[in-house]
């Protein structure tokens, strides 16, 4: 099984449209882990509707937490306590895309963070980056704590309007390969979704 964990360098920054490009691309399985917000929608639900595969099977949430915010705050609320011990990779042959929440430092517990669960899955990493005000700096210090922990990274999804100043810089100092760039799309469809996984360049890293 090939485990590929997408993270992003923030919340929003587009991580769940690009996990159903990589289930789309890959014909892949998808699982997030740990869902906040099941109050509005789940992940999992979005890149349901988003597919048109066959292939792809969904797996259940290890904690599904009703509060949008972070999961050891939305835990807490529910008198929950998140354990990595609880949160097991689903059996399955094919590959599997997992989507974090959040960025790589989001706290899962007062001592566990989303950086723990990719060490533990011993998964490769896409990172997605949206271009704004900081986002060099929140990407560049995402990479160099994915680089201390020696954890593989397949490369940089840039999501959203392009800022090429920026993602050069990025692009430079990490020595990242860029695996895709998805600009700000007015609708998100099965459609959209479609157009972009017939180019990632994720299907030539095997």
């Amino acid at each position: 099984m090939r485990k590929i964990f997408v993270t992003g360098i923030g919340t929003d920054v587009g991580k769940t449209v690009v996990s159903t490009i990589l289930v789309e691309s890959l014909k892949a399985d998808y699982w997030k882990p740990i869902q906040s917000g099941t109050n509005i929608s789940t992940d999992t639900n979005t890149v349901k509707e988003l597919i048109s595969n066959s292939k792809s099977k969904f797996y259940p949430e290890a904690y599904s937490l009703k509060e949008p915010i972070s999961p050891h705050a939305a835990a807490a609320l529910e008198n929950i306590e998140i354990k990595l011990n609880n949160i097991s990779l689903p059996k399955t042959d094919n590959t599997l895309i997992i989507e974090g929440a959040g960025g790589i430092m989001v706290p899962l517990t007062d001592n566990f963070f989303m950086l723990d669960l990719i060490k533990k899955f011993d998964a490769e990493v896409v990172l997605v980056i949206q271009n704004y005000l900081g986002s060099i700096n929140h990407s560049l210090l995402s990479i160099e704590v994915l680089k201390y922990h020696q954890l593989k990274i397949l490369g940089i999804v840039f999501n959203g309007d392009s800022q090429p100043s920026s993602e050069r810089i990025i692009l430079e100092y990490s020595k990242l390969k860029l695996l895709g760039r998805i600009p700000k799309e007015s609708i998100i469809d099965k459609e959209m979704i479609l157009k972009y996984a017939t180019n990632f360049e994720l299907l030539n890293t095997y």
